[in-house]
């Protein structure tokens, strides 16, 4: 049985990209910088690390990004485990995702990348 989780990335809030990102390059041992807006935030993928710039205080702080094969089956788990959908599916630049809140109050984006 393969697992539907890719990958976990962390997400780090930062005063600055610019600033932030050598920083990130060299713990991640890349020179690959993915930058994207959503909303109102600057966003900056570094290796496992998602940098995010901007009002903060407008969003749920997020334990981590959860990059998965499907989201059907996470919705499925979600449901049984009774947790709460924060964000329903839909689409964003880089695929689909969603943000819950598991019943322990620890809360994931899951992402489905896009093909």
């Amino acid at each position: 049985m393969s697992s539907n989780i890719q990958a976990m990335i962390a997400n780090v809030a930062v005063d600055n990209l610019d600033d932030a990102i050598p920083l990130y390059k060299e713990l991640a041992g890349t020179e690959e910088v993915r930058r994207f807006p959503y909303k109102e935030l600057e966003l900056a993928l570094v290796g496992p690390f998602l940098l995010y710039s901007g009002p903060v205080e407008n969003y749920i702080s997020q334990a981590g990004t959860v990059l998965v094969a499907s989201l059907d089956p996470v919705l499925g788990a979600l449901a049984k485990a009774d947790a709460e959908i924060i964000e329903e599916p839909h689409e964003v630049p880089n695929g689909t995702r969603c943000v819950a809140r598991h019943p322990g109050g620890s809360v994931f984006e899951y992402l489905q990348l896009r093909a």
